[in-house]
């Protein structure tokens, strides 16, 4: 049998499935490896570049000249390779790449997996296959056991360069953010982390989405180890991890992958196709295997090498329409005529299948604001295949409600309740993000509407009613202590106003909600299902007050809504129950620890045998303006032992008012007796001085 030829260790059948679009761990063969070739120790470099004339491996170690590092061509493969023996970890590097112009490019490598710090460009050798001992076994294996669909999901959205600063302005480095955010992440009762991009960027600016690096961990914040140690904590503490992902587009930087060979590589060639001027980016060409292979292989990576529990793929839209963003006249119609751009939509397809073939209960989180369809349904059902969707219908609809004049929101009222109109078309994620609190948005305190102690309340009872609706749930940093100014990626958050009363106590029931959250199945084990959710009354426009009943597997379980979102409070206010009984608050939004007025007197609701809309029961509840409470229908025995206190409390009160009114009976006909003494006494007296 005729040994497989191959090229440094590079086999034909790699770059096979690297021309083929199947190459998903094509960061094994490409990029820089250090490795053994017949017992020699070196660096192996492996750039793909097909149209170049040749490539040379430039940087520290040879004066950025590169005529003794020149690399060979693998065939028809597009890919250049070379083996050096006087490289060590730790130098920097990038390519010059002669193209058929005659131009020299001095690229830095796409399969880098570190680069150096900005403003520098160069790509840096490292290893880091075995660089850190993980000790994640047991969620990695419980992660695969269990999907997150019936499961609570609460997400901590971060940017790390902006969440804390040191006082001299530096970052906190990534270890430094696990011994920090990760107790602050569990005592808030978050069950996962979303990071803004980590993937290398040039420019701060852009907060991370204008990658250069696709298996490059940002050097801003520490070394690879380090982004592994913060990983490897949070799940020592059961918390998952979400990383920002951009297969969407990438910078026009001369060191990226622009023009990467002197011609169009990674992005399509007709600029109609190739560019975003939105964003002056470029925009990758999913009808070239290689590109898919790239993609994949950036995804897959992060979950091999970082065990990343989720990505979110960044600006989808913008990959499924070719007119995204575009004018008549500046797109050009796919195949069929139509504006969908086919070879993303297969593209995504195979990256949703690859990932959670690959990676069991791995999550798939499509940033998506069109209504295109089944974008977290399988392929093999025409789906995209994501396992989340971010409803920003829900997200856009809400922040206006709440930021209208309350006098107005009865003519708003389907703002709320139309999310229920789809709310299962899709599995959702409802996002307060930092899309929201940017670019003259305002903070998401500040949107409320009103005065400042208002505008407290209000937003208590937008977080009571988003949390308690379908759909998995996150928040931007800031939001969870009510973030005073709009989020500055070069500063820090207001950690500050926590010594502000409101601000101490709108923490203090961000937590306890969260909390509430993890601990009632009732808000997350049916998420995807209509058995999770019933209106109770979502008609009441006129006072603008809504109520449901959020439902678990068990009775049991179910939790009781009710808000009202004007100033307005309702002493009675019905609603109905599905089951007789005592309906207990077991949360409430105006509570005075949470910054509230209401000192809740009634806990405890019976219910009457009077039907109420399609519910057999009703109870009248007093409910304060602006806020949301939640109730639960107490046990059968609970109730019989409450009723029974209740019972011997009123017989001891009976007893009492007996034994007093007795007393105070004999005490009026001692009283009445002295009396008639008294007054014959007198009589006899007077008599006798008459006489």
């Amino acid at each position: 049998m005729t040994e497989e030829k191959t090229w440094a260790n590079i086999s034909r059948f790699q770059t096979y499935l690297f021309n083929s679009g199947d190459n998903f761990k094509s960061y094994e063969m490409l990029g820089s490896h250090k490795v053994k070739i017949d017992g020699v120790d070196g660096w192996r470099f492996a750039v793909w570049a097909p149209k170049a004339v040749s490539v040379r491996v430039v940087g520290d170690f040879n004066d950025w000249n590169g005529y003794d590092k020149m690399l060979e061509r693998i065939e028809t493969s597009g890919v250049w390779y070379g083996f050096f023996t006087d490289i060590e970890e730790g130098m920097l590097y990038k390519y010059a790449i002669e193209a058929e112009n005659g131009e020299t490019y001095y690229k830095a490598d796409p399969y880098a997996v570190k680069s150096e710090l900005r403003p520098g460009t160069a790509s840096v050798t490292k290893d880091i296959s075995n660089n850190y001992k993980w000790g994640d076994k047991a969620w990695i294996s419980a992660r695969s056991k269990n999907s997150t669909l019936t499961e609570p999901m609460n997400i901590y959205e971060i940017h790390i360069g902006s969440w804390k600063i040191h006082d001299d302005g530096s970052f906190y480095t990534y270890r430094e953010l696990a011994d920090e955010l990760v107790p602050y992440v569990k005592k808030m009762g978050y069950t996962h982390i979303e990071l803004m991009p980590i993937t290398e960027y040039p420019f701060d600016g852009s907060w991370g989405y204008q990658v250069t690096g696709f298996f490059s961990a940002t050097t801003r914040y520490g070394e690879s180890e380090d982004l592994k140690y913060l990983i490897d904590k949070c799940h020592k503490n059961h918390i998952g991890i979400i990383m920002d992902w951009v297969p969407a587009h990438f910078p026009r930087d001369a060191h990226g992958l622009r023009m990467f060979d002197g011609t169009p590589v990674y992005e399509y060639a007709d600029p109609r196709l190739g560019e975003h001027k939105d964003w002056g980016t470029m925009v990758f060409d999913y009808s070239k295997s290689e590109v898919i292979s790239f993609l994949i292989s950036s995804a897959y990576f992060w979950a091999e090498q970082y065990h990343i529990d989720g990505i979110r793929v960044d600006a989808v839209s913008s990959m499924l329409y070719r007119d995204y963003s575009r004018n008549d006249g500046e797109w050009v119609p796919n195949e069929y005529g139509g504006n969908g751009n086919l070879e993303a939509v297969d593209f995504l397809k195979k990256l949703n299948k690859i990932m959670g073939t690959e990676f069991p209960n791995f999550m798939m989180v499509a940033e998506e604001s069109t209504a295109w369809p089944l974008v977290t349904a399988p392929p093999e059902n025409d789906g995209l295949g994501f396992n989340y969707k971010w409803n920003m219908g829900w997200m856009n609809d809400t922040l206006r409600y709440m930021g209208m004049d309350p006098y107005f929101r009865k003519d708003n009222h389907s703002l709320l309740t139309f999310m229920m109109m789809y709310a299962y078309s899709e599995n959702y994620i409802l996002p307060l993000s930092h899309d929201e609190v940017v670019h003259g948005k305002g903070s998401m305190l500040n949107k409320m509407f009103g005065e400042y102690d208002e505008k407290f309340a209000a937003y208590r009872t937008l977080l009571g009613y988003y949390m308690t609706m379908p759909g998995k749930k996150m928040l931007f940093m800031g939001g969870e202590f009510g973030q005073m100014l709009e989020w500055r990626y070069d500063d820090q958050l207001e950690w500050n106003v926590l010594e502000i009363d409101k601000h101490k106590r709108l923490h203090q029931y961000v937590k306890d909600l969260n909390h509430f959250y993890m601990e009632n199945k009732a808000l997350w084990e049916l998420d995807t299902s209509w058995d999770g959710f019933r209106w109770v009354n979502e008609a009441d426009s006129e006072n603008s007050v809504l109520s449901y009943i959020r439902r678990g597997r068990h009775a049991a379980d179910n939790v009781v809504v009710v808000a009202n979102f004007t100033p307005v409070e309702r002493p009675i206010y019905k609603i109905g129950v599905p089951l007789a009984g005592e309906y207990e608050v077991v949360f409430h939004s105006s509570a005075v620890k949470y910054g509230g007025n209401k000192r809740i007197t009634k806990k405890v609701y019976k219910t009457k045998n009077m039907q109420f809309s399609d519910m057999m029961y009703t109870i009248e509840v007093a409910i304060d303006g602006n806020s949301v409470m939640f109730l639960k229908k107490k046990p059968a025995d609970k109730a019989a032992a409450s009723k029974k206190k209740t019972t011997a409390s009123k017989t001891a009160k009976k007893t009492t008012d007996k034994t007093e009114s007795a007393t105070a009976k004999k005490a009026a006909v001692k009283k009445t007796t002295a009396t008639k003494t008294a007054a014959k006494k007198t009589s006899t007296r007077t008599n006798k001085s008459a006489k």
